[in-house]
């Protein structure tokens, strides 16, 4: 992989091993794997998800606000939004169909994780069939009934006690946990393109780096004469 001059240029403000870590993480990230999180409220679970995400590879998450604001709690997440791509929409003017059509359009398969719906294990998932955007809703409630019937595919976890599921953030955890693993073993070409890797560095430079706007400002004054 080649690098672009100006994140070359910004390799010099981070340490050798800095920079070693962070192509290592990129080489172990993945977008087969995608998260939407729809009107998650409570900020441990918002922050705890994101973690995951980060821990298992998972580099697109998707949120829908509607009634909740979705507010991580940095303290648990321990920032690790900064290494994700977040992108969130307000429910109200982009409906979650809207952005299921978008995401089935990119050639995601819709799974939504659901204990109400008899459809597919936790251990029975194919996860060859192709891309998966899993879903996963609100503690209370769960996912919106819009959300379910634009989903493709639904998703439980086994259970086998009196309760009827597990909090949000330890689903999430286990899903990612299960599903990269299978994926991680098989002969999938989950990994992320080059142009990808090189757009996403950048990206993970800026947010590293103290006052990148200016290195950066300073880097263009000088390319620019």
């Amino acid at each position: 992989m080649e690098f672009s001059a100006l994140i070359e240029y910004l390799f010099e403000f981070i340490t050798e091993s800095r920079k070693n870590r962070m192509l290592e993480v990129l080489n172990n990230r993945t977008r087969y794997i995608s998260i939407l999180l729809e009107d998650i409220y409570q900020p441990h679970n918002a922050s705890a998800v994101l973690r995951s995400c980060d821990c298992f590879g998972i580099q697109d998450v998707l949120v829908v606000e509607r009634i909740n604001k979705f507010s991580p709690d940095h303290g648990v997440s321990l920032a690790a939004d900064k290494w994700l791509s977040v992108n969130t929409w307000n429910g109200d003017q982009v409906p979650i169909a809207e952005i299921i059509r978008q995401m089935k359009q990119s050639g995601y398969r819709i799974v939504a994780t659901t204990p109400h719906t008899n459809d597919v294990q936790l251990h029975e998932f194919d996860i060859g069939k192709g891309p998966v955007l899993l879903m996963f809703g609100s503690e209370l409630k769960g996912l919106s009934q819009q959300a379910l019937d634009n989903a493709d595919e639904y998703l439980k976890i086994p259970i086998w006690g009196f309760s009827e599921s597990l909090n949000i953030s330890v689903s999430a955890a286990v899903i990612l946990h299960h599903l990269t693993l299978k994926m991680r073993q098989s002969n999938i070409s989950w990994g992320l393109s080059d142009s990808e890797k090189l757009e996403i560095l950048q990206q993970w430079l800026i947010r590293d780096i103290n006052n990148a706007g200016k290195i950066i400002e300073r880097w263009r004054e000088q390319n620019c004469r």
